[in-house]
């Protein structure tokens, strides 16, 4: 098997292992119902937190995250060296787990299993970050919680994640003087991440300006008095 066979393999392996449409498995085959059926219509672990409960939205969040993590963990760190090729852009392990990564997003996204219809890519993504970027992931992660708890918004959080995301590796950069290796390919990759996370909550975004965007009350812990 040549490296080109072999590298087509394991960008189907990764599209495939983002693509499993995780609520709509545990929703049919437990509860006798498709997700995409209630509340908000997505598959993704906020709508089960919401119609299954927080045991089943830890499950289905904890296994997007792993379609995500695993393929980018385990292709890149055990098949590396067989897969790299010397050329102007294919010829560091970064490129590779970039890539791998962008197609579980995309799998995730654009479902086969569901007629191209998944989620909105959050969790998947958040497994690819964990893979290549820990300490950005880390920062994102506080962030995320901080609005969460905030206004009670799960959306408003994925939102604010996707902008602090790149926002956290240039102050890195610039401000702190990290020394972050393949800053400029990584930078590109969380600006289309951050893209990737506002065209699938457009209809989020519609909702919270209009005011009818649906809020988890019981995560809303801080509050203003008014």
């Amino acid at each position: 098997m040549n490296i080109t066979t072999e590298l087509i393999i394991f960008c189907i392996i990764s599209f495939l292992s983002g693509s499993l449409p995780t609520g709509v498995i545990i929703s049919k085959t437990i509860f006798g119902f498709d997700i995409r059926t209630k509340g908000s219509g997505n598959m993704g672990s906020t709508n089960v937190f919401r119609i299954l409960g927080t045991k089943w939205g830890i499950i289905v969040q904890v296994i997007d995250i792993l379609k995500g993590f695993l393929p980018v963990f385990i292709i890149s760190n055990f098949y590396a060296s067989d897969l790299l090729v010397e050329s102007f852009f294919w010829n560091n392990i970064i490129t590779l787990k970039l890539l791998l990564g962008l197609l579980a997003i995309l799998g995730h996204i654009f479902s086969p299993f569901v007629s191209f219809k998944g989620g909105k890519g959050i969790n998947t993504a958040t497994g690819i970050l964990l893979a290549i970027s820990p300490i950005d992931i880390g920062i994102v992660f506080f962030i995320f919680w901080l609005v969460v708890f905030s206004t009670g918004y799960i959306s408003l959080g994925s939102l604010s994640s996707g902008f602090t995301l790149p926002l956290t590796l240039i102050v890195r950069s610039s401000i702190m003087e990290s020394n972050i290796e393949n800053y400029t390919t990584l930078l590109i990759f969380f600006i289309l991440i951050m893209f990737i996370i506002i065209i699938t909550h457009r209809e989020n975004i519609k909702r919270l300006i209009a005011g009818k965007e649906n809020k988890f009350e019981k995560l809303h812990l801080f509050k203003m008095k008014r």
